[in-house]
């Protein structure tokens, strides 16, 4: 699993020239978090088993390993706590957004 990273996406001109179906590449968002998130995901390492479940139900992708271990990359992360909801042993909580990012 990579880490996600920003790609500059240049609107098509023509309806022809949209990707579709399984030929999209994915593994790349186009827009950062706008620094609207009010909470967020932090992973208690020594608690995580690296099963991966937040990674498979991330609607935003920005689940990575790094090193072995579970990350967030917080500049796509909008917080919906979906992670931490369901971390079956616990290892993410969602906390306030300190206003630094």
């Amino acid at each position: 699993m990579n880490r996600p990273e920003k790609v500059h996406w240049i609107r098509p001109e023509k309806l022809s020239e949209y990707p579709t179906g399984p030929g999209f590449n994915a593994g790349h968002l186009v827009t950062i978090n706008a620094g609207w998130r009010t909470f967020r995901p932090v992973i208690d390492l020594n608690k995580c088993t690296t099963c991966l479940r937040c990674y498979l139900v991330c609607p935003d992708g920005t689940i990575y390993k790094k090193y072995g271990k579970v990350a967030v990359e917080y500049d796509f992360c909008k917080g919906c706590g979906v992670c931490a909801h369901e971390c079956k042993v616990g290892a993410i909580c969602m906390e306030k957004e300190d206003g630094n990012g």
